[in-house]
């Protein structure tokens, strides 16, 4: 078998295009021309991933700080991982468990932080639009690593170059997006981008699950799983965000997976071939079977936690590329 090219610093500089804004706040950030490179990019941050020596200067001399006003385990090392193979100094700020419980305001954060002059912020917050805030503070770029119910940008370029790995092009892909559409701001990224890129879009869920305005997103809005499956390529679940939930808007989580949840019946109302998506964490039995989730032979769920280090490599080496020489 023919061994991969190792990927160096000039492979990546070789292959580098400089992000088209300041900051990464939404998926429309992107464009199609921009996008297929940034793929190209990912790519090779995949190749360069899964070789012994994990070393570059891409970001040498740079400070990365992570700022996650929300716990979240995976994003957070998936990015303090990027930053550091990338050759960044990289900082997580414990944000919740100090500066907050002090009193301390989001802007009064980004002021002090500000001084310190990091090159990016990497910011997660339950406020949507506390990023977009974030960035007419600082002096730096930000990128947006989940805010409130808006965007997730990050999630839908891995998720991605996920599909572009597992299918090629994306463009001819009939995505079916289910479960807990309302609360979930991945569910808007994905649309954002999967539509820029081409892909046909699906939402499924029930009704106190999916908004009122779904239909003026441009994508088929379905109610009945089985239906709204039938001919679809991909099968993107949601979590199910029980603590986002002002009232009671589901039953029960077992009634919620009797009609909801994904298991091999419901798939195979998909395309023969199908693929399924998880953004994570799971709730097993809930939004989907371990069945399903854990057959890696339908299931991209894995490839997605994989493709999220080398998406978000690729995102902060393109921020990166605007500097010049700053």
């Amino acid at each position: 078998m023919t061994q991969p090219s190792l990927v160096t610093d000039q492979t990546i500089q070789e292959r580098l295009v400089p992000f088209p804004k300041s900051h990464f706040l939404a998926a429309s950030d992107l464009n199609p021309y921009v996008t297929p490179q940034l793929l190209d990019l990912g790519d090779a941050f995949v190749d360069f991933n899964r070789q012994s020596s994990k070393a570059l200067d891409v970001l040498h001399g740079r400070t990365v700080v992570n700022l996650f006003f929300e716990n979240s385990t995976r994003t957070s090392s998936s990015f303090e991982i990027a930053a550091k193979r990338l050759g960044a100094d990289v900082v997580t700020m414990p944000v919740a468990a100090s500066s907050v419980k002090k009193g301390e305001t989001l802007i009064d954060t980004a002021v002090t932080l500000n001084a310190m002059k990091p090159d990016i912020l990497v910011v997660r917050h339950s406020a949507s639009g506390a990023a977009e805030l974030l960035s007419q503070k600082v002096g730096c770029a930000v990128v947006n690593a989940g805010d409130g119910r808006h965007e997730h940008p990050t999630q839908a370029l891995l998720d991605l170059l996920s599909l572009h790995r597992a299918f090629g092009d994306v463009t001819s892909l009939t995505v079916a997006i289910c479960g807990d559409i309302t609360h979930s701001r991945v569910a808007r990224s994905n649309v954002a981008l999967l539509q820029m890129m081409g892909a046909r879009v699906r939402l499924i869920g029930p009704p106190t699950l999916v908004p009122g305005d779904a239909d003026r997103w441009g994508c088929e809005v379905f109610h009945d799983m089985r239906e709204g499956l039938q001919g679809c390529d991909v099968v993107m679940m949601l979590r199910l965000q029980l603590e986002r939930m002002a009232g009671a808007l589901v039953p029960s989580t077992r009634e919620y997976f009797r009609f909801w949840g994904l298991d091999r019946e419901k798939l195979a109302w998909a395309k023969p071939g199908a693929k399924v998506m998880h953004p994570g964490p799971m709730n097993r039995g809930v939004e989907i079977d371990s069945d399903v989730a854990d057959d890696l032979d339908v299931s991209l769920i894995q490839d997605q936690v994989e493709m999220g280090v080398a998406a978000r490599m690729a995102v902060l080496a393109s921020l990166s590329a605007r500097w010049g020489d700053k």
